[in-house]
């Protein structure tokens, strides 16, 4: 298990409404590497609400999002940009019952389309939300190039 660092952070005008931890309105989302799978614990705020203190969809797609673009990041050394999003909303997710388990891992990798398998966990453990994200993937040169990629080593401590 391998806390995974935000390289981004240090990038003028970085603002991103999943992971930032400046951006005050933001997710803050921060991610764990654990083997085959990534994950985030993510305490959800009354402020995300749909209904009452029922998370939003568009906030849990967000998070299906985040989290699977740094999977790309991180565990397959590229950057890219979503293609396809497809969720299922299974259960209530709530935003006053703790924190929240986010998983993610792969599907399947074509050369340039990754899909990652994403699933939201309330804090009770049950199943809130499924996802598939589709990642257009750009070659590792083109992501640096075109995203400010920084490669696969900025999001680990060097060992």
């Amino acid at each position: 298990m391998e806390k995974i660092i935000n390289p981004f952070i240090n990038y003028e005008g970085f603002n991103c409404f999943g992971c930032s931890p400046d951006n005050s309105f933001g997710l803050k989302m921060e991610f764990v590497d654990e083997g085959d799978f990534f994950v985030s614990h993510w305490e959800p705020q009354d402020r995300f609400q749909g209904y009452n203190h029922i998370l939003h969809g568009g906030i849990q797609a967000t998070l299906m999002d985040e989290i699977a673009s740094w999977y790309i990041y991180a565990k397959l050394g590229t950057g890219g940009v979503t293609a396809k999003m497809e969720t299922r909303h299974k259960k209530p997710i709530y935003t006053n019952r703790g924190k929240l388990l986010i998983k993610a891992w792969l599907k399947e990798k074509s050369s340039r389309i990754a899909s990652i398998n994403v699933e939201i966990y309330n804090n009770d453990g049950s199943l809130g939300a499924t996802g598939i994200i589709d990642y257009f993937i750009l070659p590792p040169e083109q992501a640096k190039e075109k995203l400010k990629y920084p490669g696969k080593e900025a999001f680990y401590l060097a060992k």
